[in-house]
């Protein structure tokens, strides 16, 4: 394999060897299952601490909206059918999260794709349809999550009576897209009906930590593409984030992301080893989330 640093993501995937593409995109149920108890555990401690009402367990409502938003990472994951070698355990993963999280997993399935199709295009990438925070007011708003819950309730809501046109939605996926917001509606009017009724314990272990913790998320999320290039070019327009094995775990290794877009179908499990392979390879990289963070905040209040 070619070392030149000029290498693109393309020329990089067409000099690796047979050997090295079968072994990044070998997908295992058993590292999936062993990741995802490791994750579920973290969640379980947290929040049977909250429910027991131990010292000072107020503080623990912030970690435990921290490892519950980031399934998030994990239903990304499911959306490329890749944790897991078993395709209807990618599926059922991908909805329980869904469920937690308030994102309906087969329409961002179809949202993710599109994002992965028009990388930081700004014509084309869903996720720049709302445009990204440019200036302190707009970033302190982004991370507020108000205009984040309100949308999902929007799509959530617009998804059970149909669908909208957007461009990353087939035909063929309107149907099941409605009955699956449809699912969900109902799994939450239960959820409400039992916490303020039999279960007033799901608002602190469930509802109130997301509130806490989608903000972290939502700044989290904001490296993985911000301010990048334009380009065509994976290894430019998505960011890596050199961070600490908690991070790294939590994230199921996401912050490895301009390795994952230039080649998503390698497993989470697989990503550090890509790493080693692409990293001089690489254009965007930051050296830490705090990095990242200070930096954004000053850019901002700096107008530049």
């Amino acid at each position: 394999m070619s070392t030149d640093p000029a290498l693109d993501h393309r020329a990089f995937l067409a000099s690796l060897p047979p050997e090295d593409r079968a072994r990044f995109t070998a997908r295992s149920d058993r590292a999936g299952l062993l990741h995802l108890a490791g994750h579920v555990g973290l969640i379980a401690a947290c929040a049977s601490y909250v429910a027991w009402g131990g010292p000072l367990w107020w503080l623990v409502l912030l970690p435990l909206g921290i490892t519950l938003t980031f399934l998030f990472t994990l239903q990304h994951e499911c959306t490329h059918r890749t944790p897991f070698a078993s395709p209807w355990l990618n599926d059922a993963v991908g909805h329980l999260c869904g469920i937690v999280l308030v994102q309906p997993f087969l329409w961002f399935r179809a949202f993710h794709m599109a994002h992965h199709k028009h990388t930081n295009d700004p014509e084309l990438d869903p996720e720049l349809s709302d445009g990204k925070p440019e200036t302190l007011q707009a970033l302190l708003w982004h991370l507020s999550t108000i205009g984040y819950w309100r949308a999902k309730l929007s799509v959530l809501l617009g998804n059970a009576s149909g669908p909208s046109p957007a461009p990353f939605i087939a035909d063929r996926q309107r149907g099941p897209i409605r009955v699956e917001a449809r699912v969900y509606l109902a799994i939450y009017a239960a959820a409400f009906l039992a916490m303020v009724s039999v279960a007033p314990i799901l608002f602190w272990i469930w509802l109130l930590p997301l509130i806490l913790g989608f903000p972290v998320l939502r700044l989290y999320l904001l490296a993985e593409h911000d301010r990048c290039p334009q380009v065509a070019n994976m290894f430019a327009n998505s960011r890596t984030t050199t961070t600490t094995r908690i991070v790294n775990f939590l994230a199921w290794n996401m912050p490895y992301h301009a390795e994952h877009h230039a080649w998503p179908m390698v497993p989470f499990h697989a990503l550090p080893g890509l790493h080693e392979l692409a990293e001089p390879h690489l254009h965007t990289k930051t050296d830490g989330y705090a990095r990242f963070a200070r930096d954004t905040f000053e850019s901002r209040a700096a107008g530049r």
